[in-house]
Formats: structure tokens, sequence, C-alpha cells
């Protein structure tokens, strides 16, 4: 499996912004997907996950504000990003795994999207 991120970009707080990750070369269709994002000087934190029943979890700290959601049909996971903070500038991943009961830890996921960059300025 292949997985492609797009979306990022530059945009003000309070504003929104929607990632995709599309996967090639195989189907995620009963994968566990997230997405996962990286500042600078800090740890590769979990963001949020849809399982294959569509079942999703999200960080504390995005809750209310962002939606991860999946197409199978179009082999695709979303990140809808909104009333976005300077803090949740950095390195977005996407990651998928074939583990049913995930725990959303990122050595749990055995593929990886090339990452797309998020800058909320203030």
């Amino acid at each position: 499996v292949q997985l492609q991120a797009s979306g990022g970009g530059l945009v003000q707080a309070g504003g929104s912004l929607r990632l995709s990750c599309k996967a090639s070369e195989g189907t995620i269709s009963r994968y566990t997907l997230a997405w996962f994002r990286q500042a600078p000087g800090k740890e590769r934190e979990f963001v949020a996950g849809v399982r294959w029943d569509t079942g999703t979890y999200y960080l504390d700290s995005v809750k209310g504000r962002f939606t991860c959601s999946r197409s199978n049909s179009k082999n695709t996971v979303y990140l809808e990003m909104d009333s976005l903070k300077p803090e949740d500038t950095a390195v977005y991943y996407c990651a998928a795994t074939p583990r049913i009961g995930s725990s959303y830890v990122p050595n749990e996921f055995y593929y990886w999207g090339q990452g797309t960059q998020v800058t909320v300025s203030s």
C-alpha cells in the first residue's frame, strides 16, 4: 500500500483546511486509518483515526474542530480541520494498518504517507 497525502498549506487562525490521503497499490477498505502530526522538536502524536466500520477517535485537543472520514470507493481518508489554531502547526501524516483493534500508536501502523505541512498563523 502506498499513501499520498495532500491539502496542507498556510492558513490564518480560525480558518479551515481539508487534508486528503489516497491509497494505491492495494485496498484499505478493512484497514484502520489515522492522521498523526509532528511539530518541530516534538514527538509524532496521534490526531484522529477511523476504523473500517467508520468509528472515529480523536485527540482531545482537536475534538469538535477536526473530522476524520473515509471513502472506501475512492480508497481515501480525509481530515477536515476547522477553527485552526497556531498550535495545530505541524507536518501531518496519514497512516494505515490492517490491525482491527489499533491503539493508535505510531508503531502499530505499517504504511505511512509522505507528510504535508500545515501552518496556522496568528
